[in-house]
């Protein structure tokens, strides 16, 4: 994988959207919260939940449910909001529930198949493999798009 060095060790945070097991750098996550009230946000993109107050800063909310064509879930105690700082914004994305937080060595990293579970492959860096599990490997910076990024700025009024 070009962006990932075979001798390298990722640490992960892992996290599961229906029966699917996907992480995100560490290094991205600011922090992970339980599921607040929104503020429904007019013109935001459909996978826009919604706006939270995150100690005086406005965070958009993305369903990554609604953002992978993945049918809803039952809200349950589990369901958290993971804060990751992307390159241009702060967003906090919605997720069924937080597993842990492991380390993966790299070179157990394979390239992403062509289709994964509905998830295009553009948003996955690679396909772990840990024991008996498989983790997908999300590329936090592409799941928000550019145009993606100008909408929720102009719903969120910070564009």
């Amino acid at each position: 994988m070009s962006d990932i060095d075979t001798g390298d060790v990722l640490q992960l945070v892992t996290f599961r959207l229906g029966k699917e097991e996907f992480s995100v750098d560490i290094l991205k996550v600011q922090e992970i919260i339980r599921l607040m009230e929104l503020t429904r946000v007019p013109k935001a993109p459909e996978f826009i939940e919604g706006v939270i107050n995150l100690r005086g800063k406005v965070i958009p909310v993305m369903d990554l449910r609604k953002r992978f064509a993945m049918p809803e879930a039952e809200e349950t105690s589990e369901a958290r909001i993971i804060v990751v700082a992307l390159e241009s914004t702060t967003v906090g994305f919605r997720v069924d529930g937080v597993s842990e937080v492991l380390r993966l060595p790299a070179d157990t990293v394979d390239p992403p198949p062509m289709m994964v579970s509905g998830v295009e492959t553009e948003y996955i860096k690679g396909v772990g493999k840990l024991d008996d599990r498989l983790i997908i490997l999300l590329d936090i910076e592409k799941v928000l798009t550019e145009k993606d990024n100008a909408e929720l700025g102009e719903a969120v009024g910070t564009g």
